[in-house]
């Protein structure tokens, strides 16, 4: 008979797998509630590991363990932080749009997951990183000038105690951290000439000689010019000024001299134009547009932004005439006499939010101030709730963002991160992510039946040699706690290596071990700054909970060791000595460090975060790796690899030994023992006789 040849394929046959087929369960803990008549969530599929091998096996000289346990492949983040595609969110630039248009690399206002120990939240730029559509359950947020479409585990900043609490757990009168959302509103025509005037009269307060109210129009009425340092507002003048007749251009004016800023202007001297001018400047107007475009070009002419909102100084009489205008549109101004010189200087009242909605309904032009507003305390208002309301199966939005954080409909909220890990297992970085969970549910049993074999010569095991054995599901699927017990039960040697504080939940079974000389944990910990952790490591616990594990170890007799890993030359290395003395008080007994590794595709990823997030230091930081490998990003030579060469390298192994032994972490943990080794006898087992 003959055959037939597919293209591009060896064989047309389909034999039936002779191993186990990779399989899915729903997760028990989101199964659909009988007695319930609402929507069912989503299930999340754990798919179960079934490979028969329990122990990874090393080969390389650079690691300190022969054999690991990786109960989890992949990551498990079980949060479903989805909103309506029509919520309004937050973007730097103070403009709220819905949520269902983001795209990645969009620029939101986010805020920092975690406060720095003694200090307030900051409000940050966050980089949208992904954006993933998926179709759930819903529930209704309302409070008294919020209304959200959202789900059950989406999270949402506490207004008193500043916890993140689940959009289940909150119930009526909980107060929510709240920004105001402000409408976009266009810039109309009396916009455009209320700016004009505004820029002109701002000017002349801040440079002018006379009262502040008359144009800034040369005595002889020959020419109006607004000479001004940034051309921001020059340009938007030159926009503004157009479809009114008056063509204009921005030339130089004052070349910049001493520790001066050079100042560049708009000059208009056609007759006809400046007719134009002085008409644009007669004008005061009561309507919002006016009093926007006027408070905008007021401010961009004379105003700062440090640690009060300055709208200008001036005459007296000129700043009660903008004052006006400002509490026309719901601002607090304050005109506040010069001490000890003529004139005043007018000031916004409030705080963060205030000035937030300032920037938003007025829209000045200097990017650089409203940009200023950020990595500043989180001054958000309190907002109670008033209801929570069961809704409907609909389309909902998930993003994640370079702070976890983002403001959506007014409220400080938080969002998911690190799907893409998903995808090397073949999954997609959306719903897989969330529903597709690869985990060994039989590593406890594996393990026994191979420490019980006589075959099993007792040596070391790491928790784990690939991924961290502490995934946030451990904390209800409790494998690592089983293959512990298991470990515990034949007093097998462990060396647990983590970032994660979930460790300390083991302190059990670890001290137990540890009365045999058989446990060792390693926490790494690669920064005490907050804001560096955030970025470096966003889905890790923070530095101060990694301390706190290390701590409750410590003090349970568990020998622990720190380890500062990543070592970044340029990025975190001058950290190194208070590292060491931050996990020596903790109560750490040993230090070791790892020199960051970039093999490829980790060296394009790595130099792309650092365009982000350190824009200032890539260079300097790329250049220092280099250093240290030869001049390339990578050296994967055994006994180099880990600690790089050359006289940079030299320098961080110098630092990392002094502040070692100054902080008394140079000596190496003691050595795990399997002297106390034992098989532990199950029922119905025959004793041996003697």
């Amino acid at each position: 008979m003959a055959t037939i040849d597919l293209p591009g394929r060896g064989t047309d046959q389909m034999p039936p797998n002779r191993f186990e087929e990779l399989r899915f369960e729903p997760d028990p803990d989101l199964l659909p509630d009988p007695d319930d008549d609402g929507p069912a969530p989503l299930p999340t599929r754990l798919y179960r590991d079934a490979s028969r091998s329990i122990l990874a096996e090393n080969s390389s000289p650079d690691v300190g363990f022969r054999f690991s346990v990786n109960p989890y492949r992949g990551c498990e983040h079980g949060c479903v932080y989805c909103l309506e595609p029509d919520t309004p969110i937050l973007y730097a630039d103070l403009t709220w749009r819905p949520i269902g248009a983001v795209r990645a690399g969009d620029v939101l206002a986010g805020f920092d997951e975690h406060p720095s120990a003694g200090r307030r939240r900051k409000i940050r730029t966050s980089v949208v990183e992904h954006v993933v559509w998926s179709r759930r359950p819903t529930l209704r947020l309302a409070t008294r000038r919020s209304d959200v479409v959202t789900t059950a585990e989406h999270r949402w900043l506490g207004g008193s105690e500043l916890r993140w609490s689940r959009t289940s757990d909150l119930s009526r009168g909980r107060r929510l951290r709240h920004v105001p959302v402000t409408r976009h509103e266009p810039a109309d025509d009396d916009y455009r000439v209320g700016y004009v005037a505004g820029l002109s009269l701002g000017d002349h307060a801040t440079h002018g000689t006379a009262d502040g109210v008359s144009p800034p129009i040369d005595r002889d009425g020959s020419a109006w010019r607004i000479a001004l340092p940034d051309d921001e507002p020059l340009r938007r003048l030159v926009a503004y000024l157009a479809p009114l007749g008056v063509a204009a251009a921005i030339r130089p004016f004052l070349e910049t001299r001493d520790d001066r800023q050079a100042l560049r202007q708009v000059e208009v001297r056609a007759p006809g134009m400046l007719a134009v001018v002085r008409r644009i400047l007669s004008l005061e107007l009561e309507s919002r547009g006016w009093r926007r475009g006027l408070l905008a070009g007021f401010f961009d002419a004379g105003g700062a932004h440090g640690a009060t909102l300055c709208l200008a100084r001036g005459s007296e009489g000129v700043l009660a005439r903008v004052a006006r205008h400002a509490r026309a549109l719901g601002f607090a101004p304050d005109v506040d006499p010069l001490t000890g010189r003529a004139g005043a200087v007018l000031r916004l009242a409030g705080g963060l939010v205030d000035r937030m909605r300032f920037f938003a309904v007025c829209r000045p032009a200097i990017r650089r101030r409203w940009l200023s507003l950020f990595d500043r305390d989180l001054d958000a208002e309190p907002e109670p709730v008033e209801a929570i309301e069961r809704g409907p199966v609909r389309d909902v939005v998930d993003i994640q963002t370079s702070t976890r954080t983002f403001f959506a409909a007014g409220l400080a909220t938080h969002n998911c991160y690190a799907r893409p890990s998903h995808e090397y297992l073949g999954w997609n970085a959306g719903l897989d992510f969330e529903t597709r969970l690869l985990v060994k549910t039989d590593a406890p049993e594996l393990l026994r039946q191979k420490l019980t074999s006589p075959r099993w010569e007792p040596s070391v095991i790491a928790l784990s040699g690939n991924t961290d054995c502490y995934q946030p599901v451990e904390r209800r699927l409790k494998i690592t706690r089983g293959v512990l017990e298991v470990l515990r039960d034949f007093r097998n040697p462990v060396g647990v290596i983590t970032k994660s504080a979930l460790v300390a939940r083991d302190t059990d079974l670890l001290a137990d071990l540890a009365t045999h000389d058989a446990a060792h944990v390693r926490i790494s910990v690669t920064t005490l700054d907050a804001e560096l952790a955030r970025r470096l490591e966003p889905r890790a616990a923070t530095p101060s909970r990694r301390l706190q594990a290390i701590d409750r170890l410590a003090e349970a007799g568990v020998p622990v060791a720190v380890m500062v890993a990543p070592v970044i030359p340029g990025l975190n290395d001058s950290e190194i000595p208070r590292i060491l003395e931050a996990a020596a008080s903790a109560g750490a007994r040993s230090a070791s460090w790892v020199l960051l590794r970039l093999a490829p595709p980790l060296d394009e990823l790595f130099t792309h975060w650092l365009a982000r997030h350190y824009p200032e230091k890539r260079e300097r930081v790329l250049n220092r790796i280099r250093a240290t490998r030869a001049g390339r990003l990578n050296d994967s030579t055994f006994g180099v690899r880990m600690r790089g060469d050359g006289e940079y390298a030299k320098q961080i192994a110098l630092l990392f030994d002094a502040s070692a032994r100054r902080h008394r972490l140079a000596a190496p943990l003691p050595p795990l023992s399997a002297a106390a080794f034992q098989r532990p006898l199950r029922n119905g087992t025959q004793l041996r006789l003697l």
